[in-house]
């Protein structure tokens, strides 16, 4: 007698995961001329580092770079012919280029139970190594993660310039990126949380979530200040060695 298959049960196919880059930015507080991410940096612009990592993560299925509306850097010839898409729609805010990103996503093909891994383009030394240990440790979690670093000092509250309080560090984490949720929670969450959410792991908490923390490196930092751009070009150059 033939077995019949009951096609409901039938698992739901494999989801894929996209990398998001906000790239909309001003850098201001790197004092340099024009969005910090563009920067030269051991030899190539500063986003160019990151989005290189990104490239070279099997799993990662396609990378969008979300830029601001006037942003002309990618019609540049140095960035043509790449194997990521931009998309012109970022805001003023890096919630409103994310949640925008999302939405261009779906309109690229994505569904709501991919995943999406967003990450800081000023973030250059992310390794693809690191990317997929955060890979591994989400693929299978019901809400998603993030690389973080567990607090190395001691952490102070101030008031008017002089300490206040001392907090406890034992629990305390510094958030990073990666961070790794499924499409449609996380456009959920953002259109909830609002434009004043400063990382994408804040949002998913505030629908009552607990995402999963996946240590990460000190070497994962963002580039911010004008002292950082030396520190992560030592970096990069010493990694080509």
């Amino acid at each position: 007698m033939t077995e019949l298959t009951d096609i409901s049960l039938a698992p739901a196919a494999c989801p894929r995961c996209w990398a998001l880059i906000p790239c909309a930015g001003t850098g201001s507080r790197a004092g340099a001329a024009g969005p910090k991410q563009y920067q030269m940096l051991a030899g190539q612009p500063m986003v160019l580092h990151t989005l290189q990592a990104f490239e070279e993560v099997a799993r990662i299925d396609q990378t969008l770079v979300v830029v601001s509306p006037q942003d002309t850097f990618f019609q540049s010839e140095q960035v043509q012919n790449a194997s990521f898409i931009v998309a012109a729609c970022g805001g003023s805010t890096r919630a409103t280029s994310v949640f925008n990103g999302l939405n261009t996503l779906q309109e690229e093909g994505a569904v709501a139970h991919d995943w999406v891994l967003v990450h800081d383009a000023a973030r250059c030394l992310i390794t693809p190594a690191q990317i997929n240990q955060l890979l591994d440790a989400c693929l299978d979690d019901d809400v998603g993660g993030l690389l973080a670093l567990p607090l190395p000092d001691t952490l102070k509250v101030a008031v008017d310039g002089r300490v206040s309080a001392t907090l406890a560090r034992a629990d305390k984490w510094l958030a990073q990126t990666p961070q790794m949720f499924r499409l449609g929670s996380l456009l959920e969450a953002l259109e909830l949380a609002g434009e004043g959410v400063t990382d994408e792991s804040s949002a998913i908490e505030a629908l009552g979530l607990a995402p999963r923390l996946v240590a990460g490196s000190a070497q994962n930092f963002k580039v911010t200040y004008p002292e950082d751009f030396e520190l992560a070009a030592a970096v990069l150059l010493s990694r080509q060695l």
